[in-house]
């Protein structure tokens, strides 16, 4: 993923790894890059204190959520994204994910709205995320879309999930949710997990409300 996001963007960094069996990593080493990633679980007190002195900067927080698939079925007004909605969903992703980590000063404007928008279209095409659902009104237009994977563990996850600015308050997140649920009980997935950024509190409260449990929260750092 980190090679295609480099490629993406046009930039050379690092993933930093804190394995404790890997050697201590040096000053040098860092600045070799003009960018290292590093994402920290909220409990891993000590490296919290090591990266602030190493001069890695809090970008944001994450929580991480699991929800079951039991019984269900597929609400109304949910259809499987096709070629000829990639445009529309291209533009709705552009906006609605237009703020998160991929953001100035450590990436050009702008950026954030095309990677989510590049996303998107590769859920639709079934190349990075399998699948991208669609929330549509009773006139067959676009209130909303979640791309779904596929996990070895007998698992999924949501990609993106956003609801279009017009259809805020409809419940459209919720039925997105059921769609997804009900994506993984088709294919005998006993487990749908999903993140978000801790800042995203309409989201955060979404997941809980249809059953999501949080299992750990994090922090992206950079440097």
């Amino acid at each position: 993923m980190l090679d295609w996001e480099n490629a993406f963007f046009g930039i050379h960094s690092a993933l930093l790894s804190l394995d404790t069996h890997q050697p201590a990593i040096e000053m040098a080493q860092l600045q070799t890059y003009p960018l290292v990633q590093v994402k920290v679980l909220s409990q891993q007190t000590a490296e919290l204190d090591a990266l602030s002195r190493l001069g890695f900067r809090l970008i944001e927080g994450e929580a991480e959520l699991v929800l079951a698939t039991g019984a269900g079925g597929r609400p109304e007004g949910i259809r499987i994204a096709r070629k000829e909605h990639i445009a529309a969903l291209r533009s709705a992703a552009s906006e609605a994910f237009a703020w998160s980590r991929f953001r100035a000063p450590w990436y050009q404007p702008g950026d954030s709205g095309r990677f989510y928008a590049q996303w998107v279209d590769n859920a639709v095409l079934g190349t990075f995320d399998d699948q991208c659902l669609l929330a549509v009104d009773g006139q067959g237009d676009l209130q909303g879309f979640v791309s779904l994977r596929e996990l070895p563990d007998g698992s999924a996850r949501v990609g993106l999930l956003a609801t279009l600015p017009h259809a805020q308050g409809l419940g459209v997140g919720q039925r997105m949710i059921e769609a997804a649920t009900d994506w993984c009980r088709i294919r005998r997935l006993s487990r749908l997990h999903v993140a978000t950024q801790l800042a995203n509190l309409p989201a955060l409260r979404l997941y809980l409300r249809c059953g999501g449990v949080i299992e750990r929260t994090a922090y992206w750092f950079y440097r």
